[in-house]
């Protein structure tokens, strides 16, 4: 057992006392090599789908960013908050060659947008993996455009999943993948590729001040956002026409009420025939549940008035007046964000 610090020490044939060399072993080196050519295949690989993206409002520049190619007809998979919603956008691919493209679908609150080149073409393009086979230590490559340096690729690793992220629209964006593969502005809307060369998550915030925490919208995510984007220009999703806001219930009140919930959401307004209205919730009811699932913030709510439930009766749990109440609401297609 040694009990200080001094390095430790091997005897040779000689006994004479030797050092151990704190140089790398050959071992060492392949695997850094193994490493390094992994990070290269992939780079090539999935490089030449990654473009950059020009924005122009009023024929004016309005800022740049990053897309990958899903489709070797065009088909482009950025940020929202880099398309900005204008129907314009100018695409670079890495060779240089520019296209003009349109914006087919824009969805703020994944912070998501699809957008297709105009010209026929057949370019390279990148496959998205399954987002939920990741772990946290896997390794993880950005590709993108940082701060204007075309074609830059970083590396790092799954730092964590399943985070929550606030949208530029309010909404909290589920399933959010943390790296600390270096992300600067221009990186938004480029891929974070798996070392099998698959687009597992699409770079979208990164925390300023802080070191190796950034964000990457999950691939599931943008599928079913490409999806919804591709068939409908939008993402349908449900609501019911209220203002809402977190309350706490009192104690006395839960266990008046029967139920075991400290904290619900209170409809602060209901907008006049709407959905909410219409089945007879009131100002001041606080759910608790939709469709027995509990209700205790209005990210919630939101998360649960999805797109099945448009159109369709669903049930919700209220307090009113400190009394248990059920009624069934039948939530329409929101607009806008």
């Amino acid at each position: 057992m040694l009990l200080d610090d001094t390095p430790s020490m091997i005897l040779d044939e000689d006994t004479h006392p030797q050092q151990t060399s704190s140089l790398s072993t050959p071992a060492d080196g392949l695997l850094l090599d193994a490493y390094s050519n992994t990070v290269i295949d992939v780079a090539e690989r999935v490089g030449p789908a990654v473009v950059k993206l020009d924005i122009r409002k009023g024929g004016k520049p309005a800022g740049s960013g990053s897309g990958v190619i899903l489709s070797p007809d065009g088909l482009v998979l950025t940020n929202s908050h880099v398309a900005q919603g204008t129907a314009r956008v100018s695409v670079q691919t890495q060779d240089g060659r520019r296209f003009d493209a349109r914006l087919i679908g824009d969805d703020p609150d994944t912070d998501l947008a699809l957008v297709h080149i105009e010209q026929p073409v057949s370019l390279p393009s990148a496959r998205l993996g399954n987002s939920s086979l990741l772990k946290r230590g896997q390794v993880a490559i950005a590709i993108g455009n940082p701060l204007g340096f075309e074609a830059t690729v970083t590396t790092g690793v799954i730092s964590a999943l399943g985070r929550s992220l606030r949208a530029k629209s309010g909404r909290l964006i589920d399933d959010v993948i943390q790296t600390d593969a270096a992300l600067n502005p221009g990186n938004s809307g480029g891929p974070l590729v798996s070392t099998l060369g698959e687009v597992v998550g699409i770079n979208t915030a990164v925390i300023m001040g802080a070191q190796g925490i950034c964000f990457a919208v999950a691939s599931n995510t943008a599928s079913f956002v490409m999806g919804q984007l591709i068939r409908h220009g939008r993402v349908r999703r449900a609501s019911i026409g209220i203002a809402a806001q977190q309350a706490v219930i009192a104690r006395r009140v839960q266990m008046a009420a029967g139920i075991d919930q400290g904290v619900g959401v209170m409809i602060a307004t209901a907008e006049a025939g709407g959905p909410a209205d219409s089945a007879g919730l009131l100002m001041g009811d606080i759910i608790i549940a939709l469709d027995g699932r509990r209700v205790v913030a209005v990210d919630d709510l939101i998360r649960l008035l999805d797109e099945d439930r448009i159109g369709r009766p669903t049930r919700f749990d209220v307090l009113r007046n400190g009394k248990p109440r059920s009624l069934d609401v039948t939530p329409r297609e929101r607009r806008g964000s």
